[in-house]
């Protein structure tokens, strides 16, 4: 079943891509919840119509996206998380204390965007932030103990 996504959705595509879906998943939920709608030729053309318009924008978004994530490169944070006496952190560091970490250098970063694995334990470690669906940085950063 071909279907339009209307927003972006994590591990299927983004707005206005066409993908191919298994009938039950994009009949029972995609469409109904508004996520999607049947990719038929009037759609399809809509959609191409819509696209090229919006590709001038597109361009500058990506710019801007690329000029951040410049400078979110040469960034270096530290974050201050409890620990025991070995070096395990009380809990784990997560995707919200980089980003206030962010927020405090200045930089407005959506915790929603920071993919980052577990960690419980003090050392250097990086984050994936997805600036843009082309732009993708890796940000270190440092946990210390408190």
């Amino acid at each position: 079943m071909q279907i339009i996504l209307l927003t972006d959705i994590a591990n299927l595509g983004h707005k206005d891509d066409i993908i191919n879906v298994k009938p039950g998943y994009g009949r029972n939920y995609l469409i109904p919840q508004g996520y999607a709608i049947l990719a038929t030729e009037s759609a399809k053309k809509t959609v191409a119509e819509n696209t090229k318009q919006r590709a001038h924008k597109e361009a500058k978004l990506r710019a801007e996206a690329q000029e951040l994530a410049a400078k979110l490169e040469a960034l270096k944070l530290t974050i201050g998380a409890k620990t025991s006496s070995t070096g395990k952190i009380f809990g784990s560091v997560n995707s919200i204390m980089i980003a206030e970490a962010l927020q405090a250098q200045g930089y407005e970063i959506d915790r929603k965007k920071i993919m980052l694995k577990d960690i419980k334990e003090v050392g250097t470690y990086s984050a994936v932030i997805k600036l843009h669906r082309d732009v993708k940085v890796n940000v270190e950063f440092e946990v210390v103990s408190e």
